[in-house]
């Protein structure tokens, strides 16, 4: 087992992927390990560009994750992926939640949307290991699809490196702490995340 673990998230301002950083960090701290978060947000607004580094079991170190240097990346969104690529180093956890969010310039035929296999080449030629989850995998509860970035922290914990520093509980103590009055709805969206069958492309 590694004594350190370095994290990349990306993804889109209203999907929640700031919770993740703060689970991993909640998680990190109980079990007595050094960790540092350090978010970023572009547009306070819907959809503006967010993302997070998060830096597991180092001494020293500062808030820029160099390139090539992520042992794990996250993207929410299917071409926030791209932004992802450059952490990447041979054998880097890739997860793609291949979430379409739409531009305006998009919308109006002025720009091309890629399309997730050329988004999937590309983190591949880069040398990850790419799991792929759609939100077609989302299950349904009580009519609403569970939350997304809970069921992608099961995955993560199922599919990455993660499980080599946290267990399952280690994330549901971290969600009860962090979450009290909304553990339930949280909890079933980790579970199923979990024990959902990844598409490892």
């Amino acid at each position: 087992m590694s004594k350190h673990y370095d994290v990349y998230i990306v993804g889109l301002g209203g999907q929640g992927i700031l919770t993740i950083g703060d689970l991993l960090a909640q998680a990190a701290a109980a079990k007595g390990l050094k960790v540092n978060f350090y978010p970023t947000k572009g547009m306070s607004m819907r959809g503006g560009m967010v993302q997070g580094q998060l830096r597991i079991g180092r001494d020293v170190v500062g808030p820029a994750l160099p390139q090539k240097g992520a042992d794990l990346v996250v993207a929410m969104e299917r071409s926030e992926g791209y932004k992802g690529i450059k952490y990447v180093h041979e054998g880097t956890d890739f997860l793609l939640y291949d979430d379409a969010w739409y531009t305006n310039a998009v919308i109006m035929g002025k720009d091309k949307y890629p399309e997730l296999e050329d988004v999937s080449a590309a983190i591949k030629a880069s040398g990850a290991k790419l799991v792929v989850l759609t939100k077609e995998s989302l299950p349904v509860v009580n009519g609403t699809p569970v939350r997304a970035n809970m069921f992608i922290m099961g995955s993560l914990l199922a599919n990455t490196g993660l499980k080599e520093f946290f267990t399952y509980d280690d994330v549901v103590k971290a969600v009860n702490e962090l979450f009290p009055k909304g553990a339930e709805a949280n909890l079933i969206a980790l579970k199923a995340g979990y024990e959902a069958e990844a598409k490892v492309l």
